[in-house]
């Protein structure tokens, strides 16, 4: 029981510490604010101005001001995810962290962590200026609002994966997709539009990622239809990419030690 009970106050300490990590980063980085707060509110701004001068009805506002906020915090989420490796990759110190006996696993769920804090900002911030400047009210149960954030922050926990292990397979070049991957899913999974416009095979690439269902569910309470149990599809998709991802991402980190891509990304 001794035991049972130490390992789990290390892996609590190990996660904990990744997570306060990216605290200490964000508190003294002002771009890091900025990015949390500017271009979300931006966004909204200008894709509810959009939809005025269009003269939407408020239903199909919605529509699109639930994908503008989805996409904004799923943004956020994942590039604290990414930071497990891009901090150290900038810094030339990836060695370092790679040398210490802590699981990648616990590493990118401490910085997810923080990513949900600094996510759930955005999030409030986002929903109030819509409710203030284009009428969008957050008319649904409590319980409903936490199935979906918990669906968007696993979705973002998935890219965040991705981008860690692109970056330790193919080294800086891959760099990029933290800021790229998460726009180049948004044309599939119905930011903006139903997923059912897209010709195949998009329309079935969309289907197949779990952002589309998530999505679907929270429109389903502003008289929007979606999919056969979109939770059940969104879900299932996630637990089953999130398994491979991580198995994969602990793949990519020991090739990256014996192929010596660790010490390039350390200057």
């Amino acid at each position: 029981m001794k035991t049972y009970l130490s390992s789990l106050r290390k892996a609590v300490n190990e996660v904990l510490a990744f997570s306060y990590r990216n605290y200490a980063v964000t508190k003294n980085e002002f771009y890091a604010i900025f990015e949390m707060l500017f271009w979300p509110v931006i966004s909204m701004l200008t894709i509810g101005l959009l939809g005025q001068f269009l003269s939407l009805s408020s239903r199909e506002i919605a529509f699109i001001l639930i994908g503008v906020i989805s996409l904004s915090v799923i943004q956020i989420v994942q590039i604290d995810v990414s930071y497990v490796v891009l901090l150290d990759m900038w810094s030339l110190s990836l060695k370092y962290t790679v040398v210490t006996p802590v699981p990648l696993y616990r590493m990118v769920i401490g910085a997810w962590f923080f990513g949900i804090f600094r996510g759930l900002i955005s999030f409030v911030i986002l929903v109030i200026l819509s409710q203030k400047f284009f009428g969008f009210v957050l008319e649904i149960p409590l319980n409903a609002i936490f199935i979906f954030l918990t669906g968007i922050f696993l979705c973002s926990l998935l890219i965040g994966i991705t981008n860690c292990t692109l970056i330790l397979v193919f080294g800086r070049r891959a760099e990029i997709f933290a800021w790229t991957l998460t726009a180049t899913i948004m044309i599939f999974c119905g930011i903006y539009y139903p997923v059912n416009i897209l010709p195949e095979p998009f329309k079935t690439l969309g289907l197949l990622i779990p952002i589309t269902h998530f999505l679907e569910y929270f429109r389903t309470f502003y008289g929007f239809e979606a999919t056969w149990q979109p939770l059940i599809s969104g879900f299932g998709e996630v637990f089953v990419y999130l398994l491979f991802l991580l198995i994969l991402a602990e793949v990519s980190m020991k090739r990256a030690r014996k192929n010596g891509l660790v010490m390039k990304l350390s200057g």
